[in-house]
């Protein structure tokens, strides 16, 4: 017999455990800031989830597409190895200025962030094939399934490429929402769960996390 899904957690659960490892002042004055210039920033329960990850990995080298006001960044760089370097790439170069801030606040060293203004698409080709351990995605949805090819190319066997907003505010999970960004977003999971070469894992946290380790992959002769 099919396994009865649990049934979902009650919102104090789920408030609880998104505010379970909690943000200093530093995040919350850059979380502010995003909300001062319009950006949507990744809550606390996210930015938990991606340090733990860049902790786990021991992550050196880690790329993301959407510096916003640094929020991602400072989870992501409290996460790696202290000579981790995050390269972070934006269309907004007033969002990356008040992201290198946020750094500064934090006391993270210069040389470990390498911020990139321009269109992602036209900057990741640019990188290094197979250099990085992480590849964390928050920018345009529809051009979601683009980023993961990319991300395939950059990330070192082993790495694993995280998208936020991957549940898209509950439209994703629901067949009759057909607009454009949740359409987009919905042919990104499948395109996961489907790939051999991958190992996923969607988590309902904040609007929705969606990892994927790269496999090894035997090398041929």
């Amino acid at each position: 017999m099919p396994s009865t899904p649990t049934p979902p957690i009650a919102a104090t659960s789920w408030t609880f455990a998104e505010t379970y490892v909690a943000e200093d002042h530093v995040l919350a004055a850059a979380r502010e800031r995003a909300v001062e210039v319009g950006v949507a920033a990744i809550g606390s329960g996210g930015g938990a989830a991606l340090r733990f990850l860049a902790s786990v990995l021991e992550a050196r080298a880690v790329v993301e597409i959407g510096t916003g006001t640094g929020v991602s960044g400072l989870w992501l760089l409290r996460g790696m190895r202290p000579d981790g370097v995050l390269t972070t790439v934006d269309l907004e170069a007033e969002h990356q200025r008040l992201a290198r801030e946020a750094f500064t606040e934090a006391g993270i060293a210069a040389q470990r962030v390498r911020t990139i203004p321009g269109s992602a698409l036209d900057v990741l080709p640019r990188l290094t094939d197979a250099h990085y351990d992480i590849v964390f995605v928050d920018g345009d949805k529809t051009e979601y399934t683009a980023y993961l090819t990319e991300a395939l190319r950059l990330l070192r066997p082993g790495g694993v490429v995280v998208f936020d907003n991957a549940l898209w505010h509950d439209r994703v999970a629901d067949p009759a929402q057909r607009d454009e960004e949740t359409v987009a977003v919905r042919d990104l999971t499948r395109a996961v769960l489907e790939h051999e070469g991958l190992v996923p894992l969607l988590l309902p946290v904040g609007d929705g996390l969606l990892l994927a380790k790269k496999e090894w992959q035997p090398e041929h002769p």
